[in-house]
């Protein structure tokens, strides 16, 4: 890492990141298409203790979307055990300023390419929430395929919703022979 990108860079969180990171994740449209990992309201402390544990990571696998001044969002995957050792999950989110100029395509597929040699993953995928149009856009012009969907699957802010399943494979060739 880092990954140069036509906006910037996919890059290392940083300390010097708390600013921007409290005064772009502090958003509500930003929150409600995410995990309640991701607090809200989104403060100092709140970044504080995000960057402390991205510092504790080994090896490092959330990083940060920035352009050449200030981070303006964060990608990152969540790598699976046991039999699905050669999985992982993305996630991602981006500030609102920046929502609909395809920073976001751009981000997703060459972090997808940047996983898939780094970490020797078979299979990445991401569930965004069925009403998220926008994210399931980025994930198809990133080449992500859609699988299905997933019922009832999430419970975000009172409200049971749907998600889709979308995912890339890649091969490593042959990993161990059938018996």
């Amino acid at each position: 890492m880092p990954v140069s990108t036509s906006y910037g860079e996919i890059r290392s969180w940083s300390n010097h990141d708390v600013d921007a990171l409290v005064k772009y994740a502090n958003n509500r449209k930003v929150w409600l298409n995410l995990t309640d990992a991701f607090p809200h309201p989104y403060n100092e402390a709140s970044a504080a203790a995000f960057l402390a544990m991205v510092e504790r990571q080994s090896p490092t696998t959330y990083f940060a979307i920035a352009t050449r001044e200030e981070a303006i969002g964060g990608i990152g995957i969540g790598p699976k055990p046991d039999v699905y050792r050669l999985t992982a999950e993305m996630g991602y989110w981006l500030a609102e300023p920046y929502w609909g100029k395809g920073i976001m395509t751009e981000t997703v597929a060459r972090f997808t390419d940047y996983a898939f040699a780094q970490f020797r993953l078979v299979r990445i995928y991401a569930e965004p929430y069925a009403h998220n149009s926008a994210s399931c856009r980025v994930l198809e012009k990133a080449g992500y395929v859609l699988e299905g969907r997933l019922r009832s699957s999430a419970i975000k802010d009172g409200r049971i919703l749907d998600q889709f399943l979308y995912a890339q494979v890649r091969g490593l060739g042959t990993v161990c022979a059938a018996g």
